[in-house]
């Protein structure tokens, strides 16, 4: 678990970290430089879901061995289905990350919802949703082994 202290707002109590995975933790289907070891630290503090319509057909390959829970989510309604994984995690227990209209959701209702804006760019409605937006998914993820970082951003 992560506790996360923020003046002049409820602290935070993680235990679950849910995570998109194309336009998030990857690239054209690709994970990226830094994520698996990242995703490795987090998951002695935090159990890591990634929850994907898995557009490129690779996130398997590309997670398989790293401590994470992967979903593969069914054509339609993927931003509801998102929602209650996260729901059924405990809202206010999770923490998530994505950058797609699909993540919209997740975005606003758990305790933290983090965007990231890499390549393939963010949908707007994930921005507004969000708690806070990072243009680097490690920065993101950092975020979360340095939670004083979020102190600093969330402080009212």
């Amino acid at each position: 678990m992560i506790e996360v202290t923020i003046p002049g707002r409820e602290a935070l109590w993680i235990e679950h970290l849910v995570l998109d995975y194309n336009g998030t933790l990857a690239v054209d289907g690709e994970l990226l430089p830094g994520v698996g070891e990242r995703l490795a630290a987090l998951a002695s503090q935090l159990q890591v879901h990634v929850l994907t319509a898995d557009t490129f057909g690779r996130a398997g390959d590309h997670l398989a061995g790293l401590p994470c829970q992967l979903t593969v989510l069914a054509a339609g309604a993927q931003d509801q289905a998102k929602l209650e994984a996260v729901q059924r995690l405990g809202l206010r227990r999770t923490a998530c990350i994505g950058n797609g209209r699909n993540d919209q959701l997740m975005l606003e209702q758990a305790a933290l919802g983090i965007a990231v804006i890499l390549a393939e760019g963010a949908a707007v409605e994930a921005l507004l949703r969000a708690d806070v937006v990072c243009t680097s998914i490690l920065d993101a993820l950092d975020l979360l082994r340095s939670p004083l970082r979020l102190a600093a951003t969330l402080r009212c």
